[in-house]
């Protein structure tokens, strides 16, 4: 049993009277990659190669490479493993499916990972290649696959490897409504995450294997739960949640490890902006004496593997096709200028909101919020590229749902008007929703005349709302949708959604109707 927690060093101690330890394993470990091959800006958006040269950019997979070198230097003995969502989030999952994936993590030499909610979301198939390819297990232990034959008898629920002389227990988890989440197909039961790591535990404990560690994409707070309700697990690494934990960085949502009970969680974010390092020792009975990391950011600072980059330049050509390929019709130019959309209603802000709308409305989502600021450009009319569609919106947000009360809907119209004046990107435009705004009123009281579907705001009633994941995780001063009821923010990405919304349009038409109004 775990029973000292040094907070300042995140490490793990137990009683005074156990002998010392006498095996030394470093975890290395990456979660929520989506297919970011390419540098990253600090928004988690692409990174131009300008600002890449001036070392402004994060991760890619060239930067990977040595961070993992680099770190793998430090010790010698170590895992590489992955908490699930490779797939999914850019152009290059939606070209190569998981084959750059595959390609990438043998090349970062990977020993296992679990399945991510997103590793369904082009059915068993995809992800039974991206399986075939890899040279490592690919673990799922809360779901039965017998009933679906691409996995039945490839996909295990656990493994044992061996390192450093000693045997290690690798256990999978993912979503248990992974059903809901993606398209896994009607053959495949998922079950509970609790029971079915204590089930793999004690299998593993009655073949001799007494180190264990879970590769969860079940995020932050279910890693606790299945902490607190088993017994045997030494560590969980985590994904899913998107969740950073640290003991340095101020945004950090906990202590790295965060310890529950005998078990050391870890997450690194997502995108590969970060390397999980986790350096854990362990006496002989297989109990961690000392569990002591830090997440190691993957910035300019990291130089960038030549091979690598030359490869993933090469992947990126095919792409311009992509690019270039014709999605829709405009019947008239659609108006995304910043200087217009920072401080009113606007045509490209209109259809960017209704676009959101459309996709969730069957999920009883009644108003859209779109910042402004993620609207980077106007689109000429006549044919409509996906490139075009890409400058429009640029960042790879992903849709996000959550609820909130007409209260916390009035003070995030109050946060988007509230910097009018210095036409910032917090400008909001909407769906499902129309108010009025008075800029040379007082910060905080420039609202009135909020309507939902055409009825005025119940400040008491709650509503299903979308935005995309910036701004519901508080980007652009939207801190009230932090705490969001019910919030999901792995949604499609909302490029594709604007692009999907204006091909079922027809030749589209921009209009503006006077949802928003100043005073």
């Amino acid at each position: 049993m775990l029973t000292r927690l040094l907070t300042g060093a995140a490490s793990l101690a137990l009683t005074a009277g156990i002998a010392s330890a006498d095996y030394s394993l470093t975890i290395l470990h990456t979660n929520d990659f989506h297919a970011r091959f390419e540098p990253i800006s600090k928004y988690d958006s692409g990174c131009g190669a300008e600002d890449n040269a001036e070392g402004k950019c994060f991760g890619g997979s060239a930067r990977l490479v040595t961070a993992v070198a680099e770190a793998r230097a430090r010790t010698n003995n170590s895992i590489l493993v992955d908490g699930g969502d490779q797939f999914q989030g850019t152009l290059f999952y939606t070209y190569y499916k998981g084959k750059l994936a595959a390609e990438m993590m043998n090349k970062l030499g990977y020993d296992a990972m679990t399945v991510g909610n997103h590793e369904f979301d082009d059915g068993p198939e995809v992800l039974r290649g991206f399986m075939d390819a890899v040279d490592f297990p690919v673990l799922m232990s809360n779901a039965d696959v017998s009933g679906e034959e691409l996995l039945a008898g490839k996909l295990a629920k656990s493994t044992v490897i061996e390192r450093g002389g000693q045997k290690l227990g690798m256990i999978g988890l993912t979503p248990q409504d992974t059903d809901e989440l993606a398209s896994p197909g009607p053959n495949i039961i998922f079950s509970d995450p609790v029971n079915a790591v204590q089930g793999e535990v004690d299998k593993l404990t009655d073949m001799g294997v007494n180190k264990i560690i879970v590769l969860s994409h079940s995020g932050y707070v279910v890693d606790q739960a299945v902490a607190a309700g088993t017994t045997g697990v030494d560590v969980i690494v985590g994904g899913h949640s998107n969740t950073l934990l640290s003991n340095t960085n101020e945004r950090a949502e906990g202590a790295y490890p965060t310890v529950v009970g005998a078990t050391a969680i870890v997450q690194a974010y997502a995108y590969g902006k970060f390397l999980g390092e986790l350096n854990v020792t362990f006496n002989d009975a297989g109990q961690i004496t000392e569990a002591v990391g830090e997440p190691i950011i993957v910035d300019g600072a990291i130089s960038e593997d030549a091979a690598t980059k030359a490869r993933i330049a090469e992947a990126a050509a095919p792409l311009e096709e992509i690019r270039n390929k014709v999605v829709a019709n405009a019947a008239d130019a659609i108006a995304g200028d910043r200087a217009i959309c920072r401080v009113q209603e606007c045509a490209m802000g209109n259809l960017v909101a209704d676009a959101m709308l459309d996709r969730v409305k069957d999920q009883g989502v009644e108003i859209a919020i779109a910042n402004s600021g993620g609207i980077r450009a106007s689109i000429d009319a006549g044919e409509v590229t996906m490139g075009e569609v890409l400058t429009v919106l640029p960042f790879q947000n992903t849709l996000s749902t959550f609820r909130i009360s007409g209260a916390t809907l009035v003070a995030a119209l109050e946060n988007g008007v509230s910097q009018v004046e210095e036409v910032k990107g917090r400008f909001p435009q909407v769906a499902g929703v129309s108010f009025t705004f008075n800029a040379s009123a007082e910060v905080g009281s420039r609202i009135s005349n909020v309507m939902v579907g055409g009825a005025a705001v119940d400040l008491a009633k709650m509503y299903g709302a979308v935005s995309n994941n910036y701004v519901r995780n508080g980007g652009d001063g939207y801190k009230m949708f932090r705490d969001a009821v019910d919030a999901y923010d792995y949604g499609p990405d909302l490029a594709d959604v604007t692009a999907e919304y204006l091909a079922a349009q027809g030749p589209y038409t921009p209009y503006t109707d006077g949802r928003i109004s100043m005073k």
